[in-house]
């Protein structure tokens, strides 16, 4: 019956062993797969998919072209009409040819690749509060993304008519569009 006890206690502690294991996270986690998923976490959070999916603003988000840009623009008095560009990484359309520096600066700054301002209605201002970490982050994950090609319309400037579905800023008549 001695030899019993020592093999049952072994036993045991092998159950212990493999219960702690299961819940223990992966011993040589690749930060890369970490930087992705909280990208995706911040650009959900962030509700970037309201201005750049198509649909999103018809109540049927398109997900199989998920980020490709929107079939719906902005018209800002005095600026023009602008719609929310393809953000996957397709070379032709997307922003495949832009690096994850040209993706945390133009989120972070307003400022593309080219040197164009983004249009007022990008949020850049909010996200120019991220940490430098998720900014990345959010850069990894739109890197991560299947391509998607899909040439938004526009930008339309402020004497040119756009082709699509507008929604339009419209100030009250006691503030001027210079204000």
């Amino acid at each position: 019956m001695k030899k019993f006890v020592p093999l049952a206690v072994l036993g045991a502690a092998a159950m212990m062993l493999a219960g702690a294991l299961a819940f223990a996270p992966p011993v040589n986690a690749d930060p890369r797969e970490e930087q992705v998923t909280r990208g995706k976490y911040l650009v959900n959070f962030g509700g970037c998919t309201d201005c750049h999916t198509p649909g999103y603003f018809f109540g049927k988000p398109d997900m199989s072209r998920y980020l490709g840009g929107s079939d719906v623009g902005f018209e800002i008095p005095g600026l023009g009409v602008f719609h929310g560009r393809n953000l996957t990484p397709d070379k032709e359309t997307g922003i495949g040819n832009w690096t994850s520096d040209d993706i945390v600066t133009a989120i972070q700054t307003g400022i593309r690749p080219d040197g164009r301002q983004l249009a007022p209605i990008m949020p850049w201002m909010a996200f120019s509060k991220l940490s430098k970490d998720d900014a990345y982050a959010i850069a990894a994950y739109l890197k991560s993304l299947p391509p998607v090609n899909n040439k938004v319309q526009g930008p339309f400037g402020p004497t040119e008519k756009s082709t699509g579905f507008v929604f339009k800023i419209v100030a009250p008549e006691t503030i001027s569009a210079s204000n």
